[in-house]
């Protein structure tokens, strides 16, 4: 590690990329490309290792602005169609994050519904647990409901959970069952782009609707279309629960 990049570690120190998450700049895996991207000083000196400690008395700053630890909030949206969920895309009208409006407090999405999708979305300002709801390792569900145009057979849908490649990358759905007429339950794992329409699309079908209902074993429940409402401490237990949906 570079000089530059050391501080002395005791028992109250956090990681560098922790601390940024934490403090609601990014989730922490985008937290560590800002890092190493050059954009971060900690008591004024350039710092590109994610794993840097620090302690409380540092003054940690992201393009020259002082970052600090802030109160945490926690909220369930449920998205309506026409709504982008990423402030990057060049094309976004209608951004998710305008429909949520905390005085003072800066929200990100943990994971995303495109535009044409509608349903449960978790927007926060914690980005351990924003990382923790959306990488693949710590193994929570989505569970999505997918009206189709047509019936999928039952030989695609078990190619569909065995694995398919799209787009040069292996998807797939844990499970996937009819409810009834051409309208689905899917449960995915993984979040990665489109991945529910790339596999109906795999079966020579469209999607009509697709909403997702549940992430972990937070339900969206009867929340109306376009409102949100804060998750208590439950609905976050909830939320992070493994292998269920």
């Amino acid at each position: 590690m570079d000089r530059q990049n050391k501080l002395d570690i005791d028992d109250s120190s956090m990681r560098l990329d922790s601390f940024l998450g934490k403090a609601g700049v990014a989730s922490r895996r985008s937290s560590a490309d800002i890092i190493r991207s050059g954009r971060v000083e900690v008591n004024g000196n350039k710092v590109t290792e994610p794993g840097t400690r620090i302690k409380d008395a540092d003054k940690v700053e992201v393009d020259s602005r002082e970052v600090s630890l802030q109160k945490k909030y926690y909220v369930m949206l449920n998205k309506p169609v026409g709504y982008y969920s990423t402030a990057s895309d060049p094309h976004a009208d209608k951004l998710v994050i305008d429909l949520v409006q905390i005085p003072g407090v800066r929200l990100y999405t943990a994971g995303r519904l495109d535009k044409d999708s509608e349903g449960l979305i978790i927007l926060t300002n914690d980005g351990d647990y924003a990382a923790r709801l959306t990488h693949p390792r710590h193994g929570i569900l989505k569970r999505y409901e997918v009206t189709t145009d047509k019936t999928l057979c039952s030989a695609d849908i078990q190619k569909m959970k065995q694995g398919i490649i799209s787009e040069g990358e292996e998807i797939r759905a844990k499970d996937i069952r009819l409810i009834s007429g051409f309208c689905y339950q899917f449960i995915m794992g993984e979040g990665r782009k489109r991945e529910v329409r790339r596999l109906v699309r795999y079966a020579g079908a469209k999607i009509n609707r697709l909403k997702r209902i549940a992430v972990g074993g937070l339900n969206i429940g009867p929340l109306p279309s376009g409102k949100w409402r804060f998750l208590d401490e439950n609905d976050i237990k909830l939320s992070l629960k493994q292998g269920v949906c």
